[in-house]
């Protein structure tokens, strides 16, 4: 009688420490990051002379923690990559600007090589955010999206003031920029959120300057 306690009492034991350890790996399970290789892009423009240029967002990834903060209206991703741009033909200077556009529960998917016109705005828009090399920390309600740019660079103005650029120049055939674990931090946002890579290539030639953007695959925050 007294070992079929002790039985009993050991099997319970096991039990309750299965349960535990069940608990405990649940709990990680849903508060771990997750991480999501995403498949880049790639764009071959035509300038309107006849210039061609080749742009692509290449060794693209994301690792996505869905709640920072233990609540859903706050999301954290941090974002690598690579843009790269190739020039195939002479011209005067090439800009290269990273960037991403983060959307709360709004369709950031776009259209074509240019995106979505209700979040591609012009970098003197509205809805861009500069001065964030470390990446963005946003605020965004249901329906809202913005963008933010990548690079920061400090060079004094004209009148040797501080300035920033937030893009980087190359004059040979090819150049590239590259970013790892550059964060997206996202406050308010009760729904679905997601974000999207792109580059802005600025080339300019002796017939003036054109402009295109390449755009990653959207990708969700949690």
């Amino acid at each position: 009688m007294s070992v079929v306690k002790k039985s009993a009492v050991r099997i319970a034991s096991v039990a309750a420490a299965a349960a535990a350890a069940v608990g405990l790996f649940s709990t990680g399970a849903a508060n771990a990051d997750t991480f999501v290789p995403l498949p880049g892009a790639e764009l071959h423009h035509t300038l309107p002379n006849g210039l061609g240029v080749t742009a692509r967002i290449a060794h693209e990834s994301a690792l996505i923690n869905p709640s920072m903060g233990s609540t859903p209206l706050h999301r954290n991703a941090w974002v690598s990559a690579s843009a790269q741009v190739e020039v195939h033909g002479k011209h005067n200077g090439t800009k290269i600007t990273p960037g991403y556009v983060v959307g709360c529960q709004v369709d950031i998917s776009g259209g074509g090589a240019n995106g979505g016109a209700d979040v591609t705005s012009d970098y003197a828009g509205e809805n861009v955010t500069g001065k964030l090399s470390t990446g963005g920390n946003l605020t965004l309600g249901p329906g809202q999206a913005t963008s933010f740019l990548l690079l920061d660079i400090e060079k004094p103005d004209a009148y040797g003031n501080e300035g920033h650029q937030f893009a980087t120049k190359f004059n040979g055939p090819n150049g590239s920029v590259t970013w790892t674990d550059s964060t997206i931090g996202l406050n308010g946002c009760g729904g679905y959120a997601q974000a999207r890579a792109f580059v802005r290539v600025e080339v300019a030639t002796d017939n003036g300057t054109s402009e295109f953007r390449v755009w990653g695959q959207p990708f969700s925050l949690g």
